[in-house]
């Protein structure tokens, strides 16, 4: 397609998710093994099933007397049923005593049920009569104070089903199995540009008319956050001899590439050009329905995803967590979790035929949490350092006023 013709037909962001989404689907049919200690933070690539029961022992969840429930029917503290201790459970071995009528076992936390008891007598609720003999004050029901074999996992049950991302007590759960060995998605590799002839690294003291690259870090920094294998090729001005041979190598090392900049109307607007120069579909959209965001350019070169953010700093960040990140990290195939809800503090206003992220900082007073509209222009850092959530005006809404409970997109902290 002519790169010139598609300038600034701008689409919404959720076509521009479905536009993008089959050039995705071929990075969640891959899977690699990780071992358990490595999987923290990465994707379930399959289904994962229990090899067993979790746990494959009757246990006891408190300390005191394994006991036949029976034998406690009727006890109060006034008439208490007496019950004889042949012994005592101890942590890590099986009992081998059998329990006769009227009899017990000492037992732990976490000890194993003897084969006939079926229920645990708190401490609080036995005296000690002395030579082995207990009165119990209290009855218990079968299975009270017992964590049952299979109660917490069944043999064959999904433990993990896919897509799942791993954390701490997923860690443990696959610990519980056995599994030392996880299947999950390759991380996708994402390789960050920073473009323009007025952006400097930041070692560099910027003449008047340049600017540090805020942008190449800020990305970096999401684009790790996300879970992503991710490299910064630092800036390459406005130049198709500079620019592209970074583009080609870049789409060689990579399954995305993510460029900020160089994406808005002007003379020197290199990237949507260069997408549809480098090859087949090439540009697939150039803007979006969307504030702050509109100059976004989305295109797959062989297979590859490139996407071109804006500029300005807040905008190019507020892109790729409500574009990049969804499309590439699995959460849009994952159930979706409702965001929590604030009270906005301020009337906003949007302009129809588009969408609008807005900045807010939450607060809480008392019982109730505040979202505070944090303003400013999109070429402005610190309104994204000050935030710590995004709240959405849909397409055609023209504002919310203050007072009305908002969803509330929270921004990561790691």
């Amino acid at each position: 397609m002519g790169w010139g013709k598609e300038l600034f037909s701008v689409i919404t962001l959720d076509d521009a998710l479905k536009v993008l989404e089959p050039y995705v689907r071929p990075l969640y049919e891959r899977r690699e093994e990780v071992p358990l200690s490595a999987s923290w933070g990465r994707v379930v690539a399959v289904d994962v099933p229990a090899g067993g029961p979790l746990p494959h022992f009757r246990k006891s969840t408190v300390d005191g007397l394994a006991v036949r429930a029976q034998d406690t029917f009727g006890a109060s503290e006034s008439l208490p049923a007496l019950v004889q201790v042949r012994g005592e459970v101890t942590m890590g071995r099986a009992p081998r005593e059998t329990l006769e009528s009227g009899q017990s076992l000492l037992i732990p936390t976490g000890g194993m049920l003897p084969a006939q008891a079926d229920a645990v007598v708190m401490l609080e609720h036995l005296e000690d009569f002395g030579q082995g003999l207990y009165g119990v004050t209290k009855a218990v029901a079968p299975g009270e104070n017992v964590i049952d074999i299979g109660e917490d996992v069944q043999a064959g049950e999904v433990i993990l089903p896919q897509y799942t991302v791993i954390r701490a007590q997923e860690m443990g759960l696959l610990a519980s199995q056995g599994i030392l060995s996880v299947p999950v998605l390759p991380r996708v590799r994402v390789g960050i540009l920073s473009t323009g002839d007025e952006i400097v690294s930041p070692e560099s003291e910027p003449q008047p008319a340049q600017s540090r690259d805020i942008n190449g870090y800020t990305l970096l920094g999401q684009a790790v956050a996300a879970g992503f294998a991710t490299h910064y090729y630092g800036i390459a001005a406005d130049e198709p001899a500079e620019l592209r041979p970074v583009l080609e190598q870049m789409l060689a090392e990579n399954d995305v590439v993510i460029l900020s900049g160089g994406s808005s109307v002007g003379a020197r607007d290199l990237t949507a050009q260069m997408v549809d120069e480098l090859g087949r579909p090439g540009l697939l959209f150039h803007g979006l329905a969307l504030r702050p965001g509109k100059p976004t350019i989305g295109g797959v070169v062989g297979g590859k995803i490139i996407i071109g953010l804006p500029g300005h700093p807040a905008s190019a960040m507020v892109v790729f967590d409500t574009l990049v990140r969804p499309l590439l990290d699995g959460s849009r195939r994952r159930p979706e979790f409702p965001l929590p809800q604030a009270e906005l503090t301020q009337n906003v206003y949007s302009g129809t035929g588009r969408e609008e992220f807005i900045r807010v900082r939450l607060e809480q007073k008392d019982e109730l949490w505040l979202a505070e509209p944090v303003r400013g222009k999109s070429g402005l850092i610190r309104t994204m350092v000050l935030a710590n959530g995004l709240v959405h005006i849909p397409l055609n809404v023209e504002g919310i006023q203050a007072g009305e409970k908002v969803r509330v997109r929270p921004l990561r902290r790691f």
